[in-house]
């Protein structure tokens, strides 16, 4: 987007009319594919209809399936796949130029790019990547042969990133990789998370960090020294395992085992007061019989992990998963149902334990008259809201609120009568 409009392009939202619509997707599970093919079914369908002129599709799902894409869709003008994001100006100028299809894919294995960007998610917040890429080869996860390996941004052009986005209002930084516990590993020899935290709590005008996506085996005593004694770096952090169970952890070629991650979650709950844990979880794995899922149900049960997303598994072509026997479909969906169950129980609970606390929101809008936000305990578009009640409310804005009970699920309070900021 910043690449287009330097070029002079006017980017918008808005479809109707556009000279060229184009379309980022994601390549990853089943359900994330199929999203990416309705839109560019509704797009192709408003081609046709002369509601926009030419289609571009970029991203995961032409990188992934390249050899295909352009002769199963006429309709697209062109294809980019994740290597060739910044040759976007060349080829909306060849689309429009009539040049005929393009179809470029650029060297997955590049260093990431240090392109400006468009944030388009909040004044308060913004995602911060630190890496692309990752070496992990899970069974079931395509992701390293889409996105290729991990490479990390050197710490200087990530905090020149953060300072930017402070000195322009961003209140809160959300830093994402797909593991983001190996960040530096690959530009200085040993991971370098803590360090760069460090740099970026320095940054004055940051009130929030966030840290999602950190794989459980990765998270030593310095990194949680780190989290534990910075006040700027949330109480939430996410950590996928996917499953508890020895065996399945081993099928899905996990580094680490249940044992560890038991260990691991006691020793971040003694370390860091008040956490609140997300995880992910993939149900109906080939191998999972009924004492496995039974072993996972009975540890979120005593977890009590706050937040989890929650996935039944789907072979993906071309990962070492595809291999195993036929997964059961149903089994896999009615146990992730479940488990989803599970979790309800556990955060409603977590939600009540709240009521009567002072919490740190951040006002993200308001909608008939009601505002609502987030506090640390929620990420944004996953974890829902709180609502908030009182006079002088201003989004984009810190609020210190006493909860005072659940509205519609959600936990909800009242505005101190303290200043804002």
């Amino acid at each position: 987007m910043y690449l287009l409009r330097e070029a002079g392009y006017e980017v918008t939202g808005v479809t109707d009319g556009a000279d060229v619509v184009i379309i980022n997707t994601c390549g990853f599970i089943k359900s994330a594919k199929m999203e990416a093919i309705e839109t560019i079914l509704e797009m192709t369908e408003a081609k046709r209809r002369r509601m926009v002129k030419n289609i571009i599709v970029a991203g995961c799902l032409p990188e992934r399936y390249k050899n295909e894409f352009l002769g199963e869709l006429p309709e697209v003008s062109a294809v980019i796949g994740v290597g060739s994001f910044g040759d976007v100006v060349s080829v909306v100028e060849g689309v429009l130029e009539g040049g005929g299809k393009a179809a470029l894919f650029g060297d997955i294995d590049a260093p990431v790019s240090e392109t400006r960007r468009i944030i388009t998610t909040s004044e308060a917040w913004a995602y911060l990547k630190v890496a692309d890429g990752c070496d992990n080869r899970c069974a079931y996860c395509v992701i390293p042969d889409i996105r290729g390996r991990y490479r990390s941004r050197p710490i200087d052009n990530i905090i020149g990133e953060a300072k930017e986005l402070a000195e322009k209002g961003t209140k809160e930084l959300i830093l994402v990789a797909q593991d983001l516990t190996r960040y530096g590993l690959d530009l200085y020899g040993k991971r370098s998370l803590p360090q760069l935290l460090e740099g970026l709590c320095a940054i004055e005008q940051l009130k929030w960090i966030r840290l999602l996506y950190l794989y459980p085996s990765d998270i030593d005593d310095e990194l949680i020294d780190v989290i534990a004694e910075n006040d700027k770096i949330v109480k939430y952090l996410d950590i996928p395992i996917q499953h508890i169970n020895e065996t399945i952890l081993r099928k899905m070629n996990r580094r680490g085992g249940g044992k560890e991650i038991r260990a691991l979650f006691r020793r971040l709950r003694e370390r860091i007061p008040g956490l609140v844990l997300r995880t992910s979880l993939i149900t109906g794995l080939p191998g999972e019989g009924e004492a496995e899922f039974a072993e996972l149900c009975d540890f979120l049960r005593e977890a009590k992990i706050e937040r989890a997303g929650v996935f039944p598994y789907s072979p993906e072509e071309g990962t070492a998963a595809a291999l195993m026997e036929m997964p059961d479909t149903d089994a896999a969906e009615r146990r992730a149902e479940l488990v989803s169950e599970i979790q309800s129980c556990v955060m409603d609970e977590f939600n009540q334990s709240r009521v009567g606390s002072v919490t740190t929101v951040l006002v993200e809008g308001c909608l008939n008259g009601i505002f609502y936000g987030r506090s640390y305990a929620e990420s944004p578009d996953v974890d829902g809201y709180v609502i908030i009640h009182g006079e002088g409310i201003t989004e984009n804005t810190f609020v210190e609120t006493r909860l005072t009970g659940l509205e519609s699920g959600e936990p909800a309070g009242e505005v101190l009568p303290i200043a804002r900021r």
